[in-house]
């Protein structure tokens, strides 16, 4: 505290930083979300890695599209494939699905995507929550 009684400019020189490093943390995000989605995904493009798929919580939330989740639908979270792009997704040894990015995960520990309940039904994943898969980009 000065002399005067007043710690106005500090104070105020310690919020402002604070502020402009958020908003450019936020600009920086929101710039990698805007090109991720005007960038289309090369046709052919292949991932491997494993999916999981929502759970019962997820039903009726809105996702990075703006739908709400049904898990009745052929649907995907991806991280950083635009929205709307087709991908086939195929089971290690087993059966594939043809599923439309609508969401975004927040995929770690090498999960690439997860799939809706009726997409893991297919690919009969139910049982074990995680299973390998390769994804390809088809549309």
């Amino acid at each position: 505290m000065r002399a005067d009684g007043g710690i106005a400019a500090p104070r105020a020189a310690a919020v402002f930083a604070v502020a402009a490093l958020a908003g450019i943390g936020v600009a920086i995000g929101c710039a990698s979300e805007a090109s991720a989605r005007r960038r289309p995904a090369p046709v052919g493009h292949v991932e491997k890695g494993r999916a999981s798929y929502y759970g019962k919580e997820f039903v009726g939330r809105r996702t990075a599209s703006g739908e709400k989740y049904d898990p009745q639908l052929m649907t995907a979270a991806h991280k950083t494939l635009p929205l709307g792009t087709r991908i086939r997704v195929t089971r290690r040894g087993g059966a594939s699905v043809v599923l439309r990015v609508n969401d975004r995960c927040g995929c770690t520990h090498g999960r690439i995507v997860d799939v809706s309940e009726a997409a893991a039904r297919k690919l009969d994943m139910m049982h074990v929550g995680v299973v390998d898969v390769r994804l390809e980009v088809i549309r």
